[in-house]
């Protein structure tokens, strides 16, 4: 048999498994069904939804052969379903994983990155549209404020985040067909959507009129606010191309709880199309360590990096980056000359670096100073500009600091790293200063500041997880105290205050009392001096009244080591925590980033 007569059949043989195994179930959205049944369908049951907007055709050859069978074609190239939704490639990935487990798909791993890849470039979401939503494949723990009001928080970030749903785009028909798979597949789904809401942003009903439902509210928002077909979408489909992202980038990354590093990240292209490796060395401006990397990555709708790298070994330090493998999501510039992100891991994926990228070139950059920021009426003060590309012969004229701020002497120069000595006037303007550096401007890079006027610690609410079982390991949290200057308007917590960076602090725990017995500090976990909590271990605790589990709900409190407030006294944040039960069930993408 040739080898393609051996491909044929293997085909074939996986088309009549699919049939096999496929589930006639299309009301609520979990499969394709042929266009003759689907209208037959919304004949007898007008919820049924029928598709009438025109839709993405399919060209990709490997997501028809692996889609092809349910999914069935029309005569523009249109598949069931698939063409009238664009997502993430986390998005696309959990659309698999759905299919295989309740469709009976069978696909490969290699299968599956190849059909994510070319749904994300052909039915994905432009850069503009991802933006807005990159906190959640990225990990990062965030209050919603995106959420237009509570009858739609209740019908549609009850359950999971709010980007969940508007990492999606899909015509009308698909929006309600989502509706349908929620009260099919989720018990609770349809008595969530009727249950009335007591809303004041919602218009009032007129005399006679019923309150439409919660899921109707959501609906017809998603409908505005995610339709499939966007102007967003329209422009980065006939702009999209290779990433072509190969060389030098020069790497600046915070870390909570160890502060800022700095480096480069050397990406080499392989043999697949926007597929990398990449060699990465990070300095710590904190205390000098060094960190080196290898790994690889991947480009996702010509703009959307998932990656890996690693430093060797898996190691115990639940905190330590050398220990463990790092998962990279970040998102390039459409002038592919910079790019931000994060690199996270933990089984929570509650650590991680915030990085922001910048393209290495022939002109100078500067992508980093050190100490993050300097107070007015400072003198000889010691300044370090970090980057790439520095002349040769660096003098204090090339550098340009904003308004108040000299520089009396170069201390020393390469062509990564310049030390100043400068001066900073007494009466120069609170604020970040830009840094220049011939062509070259880090924006706001510099804060100049009166004085510390308050802390926040951050992440302001903060999640962690009780474990130490082999079977469920604790979920973590890592606190910064960041300093903060009131501005020109003096006021704090207004528009015109801006950070300082971390500030020097001791930590404590405090009750937050919920009922009269509460005494949750005692038990939920300890906070080190570095404001790392570890969790208590999982599981019912005879020390406790009624033999309660470790959870609880207590303030993460900061105090200043050196900043005082206007009474002499030191400043002080808090932030709120609730230590909860392992997360039981976990869904992710991880092959994404292979």
């Amino acid at each position: 048999m040739t080898v393609a007569e051996t491909v044929t059949q293997r085909t074939a043989e996986r088309r009549v498994s699919r049939l096999l195994r496929s589930r006639i179930v299309q009301f609520i959205g979990l499969s394709a069904l042929p266009a003759t049944i689907v209208l037959a369908q919304a004949a007898r049951d007008p919820s049924n939804p029928v598709e009438t907007e025109t839709g993405i055709p399919v060209t990709s050859a490997i997501v028809t052969e692996n889609c092809g069978t349910c999914h069935t074609a029309d005569a523009k190239g249109n598949l069931s379903r698939i063409s009238w939704v664009r997502t993430t490639p986390e998005g696309w990935a959990q659309v698999i994983k759905r299919m295989v487990a309740l469709n009976g798909l069978q696909i490969t791993p290699s299968e599956s990155r190849a059909v994510v890849r070319a749904l994300s470039a052909s039915h994905g979401l432009a850069p503009d549209e991802y933006k807005p939503v990159a906190y959640l494949p990225e990990h990062r723990m965030v209050n919603e404020t995106n959420i237009p009001n509570e009858t739609i928080r209740q019908s549609c970030a009850s359950c999971h985040a709010f980007a969940q749903p508007l990492s999606w785009r899909r015509s009308k028909a698909e929006w309600g067909l989502l509706r349908n798979l929620h009260v099919a597949m989720y018990s609770q789904a349809d008595a969530q959507y009727r249950r009335a809401v007591e809303d004041p942003t919602q218009p009032a009903v007129p005399a006679g009129g019923t309150k439409p439902l919660p899921v109707e509210v959501a609906l017809e928002y998603m409908n505005k606010t995610a339709p499939l077909t966007t102007p967003e979408w329209t422009k980065w489909a006939a702009r999209q191309q290779s990433a072509k992202l190969g060389g030098k980038w020069l790497v600046n990354a915070m870390l909570p709880g160890k502060g800022l590093y700095v480096g480069e990240m050397i990406v080499t292209p392989t043999t697949g199309d926007d597929d990398y490796t990449t060699a990465i060395t990070l300095k710590s401006l904190k205390d000098g360590s060094v960190l080196t990397r290898t790994g690889k990555g991947l480009v996702y709708s010509g703009y959307s990096w998932r990656g890996t790298s690693s430093s060797g070994p898996e190691g115990a330090s639940p905190d330590a980056p050398q220990d463990h493998e790092t998962r990279e999501t970040m998102a390039f510039s459409t002038d592919r000359k910079s790019a931000q992100g994060r690199w996270f891991w933990g089984d929570y994926k509650e650590f991680g670096f915030d990085v922001k990228l910048t393209k290495a070139a022939a002109e100078p950059s500067v992508v980093a100073v050190w100490p993050y920021a300097l107070k007015a009426g400072a003198k000889g003060a010691t300044l370090k500009l970090l980057g790439d590309a520095f002349p040769a012969a660096l003098k204090a004229s090339d550098i340009d600091l904003g308004k108040g701020v000299t520089i009396s002497k170069i201390v020393s120069a390469s062509a990564t790293e310049a030390v100043l000595t400068v001066d900073v006037a007494a009466d120069a303007a609170p604020g970040a200063h830009d840094v220049g550096l011939g062509g070259s401007v880090l924006a706001a890079g510099l804060p100049i500041f009166k004085k510390v006027d308050y802390l926040k610690v951050v992440p302001d609410t903060s999640l962690a997880r009780l474990g130490g079982s082999e079977k469920h390991t604790p979920g973590y949290a890592q606190f910064d105290a960041i300093g903060y200057d009131s501005g020109l308007d003096g006021k704090p917590y207004t528009a015109d205050d801006f950070a300082l960076g971390p500030v020097e602090a001791s930590w404590a725990m405090e009750e937050m009392p919920t009922v009269y017995y509460d005494d949750d500090t005692k038990y939920v976990g300890t906070l080190s001096s570095t404001a790392l909590f570890t969790p208590a271990i999982d599981g019912p605790n005879p020390e406790r009244k009624w033999g309660r589990n470790n959870y609880g709900e207590v303030w993460v409190v900061a105090t200043a080591k050196s900043e005082k407030d206007a009474l002499g006294k030191p400043l002080t944040a808090k932030s709120f925590m609730i230590v909860s039960v392992p997360a039981y069930k976990r869904w992710d993408q991880p092959e994404v980033a292979k």
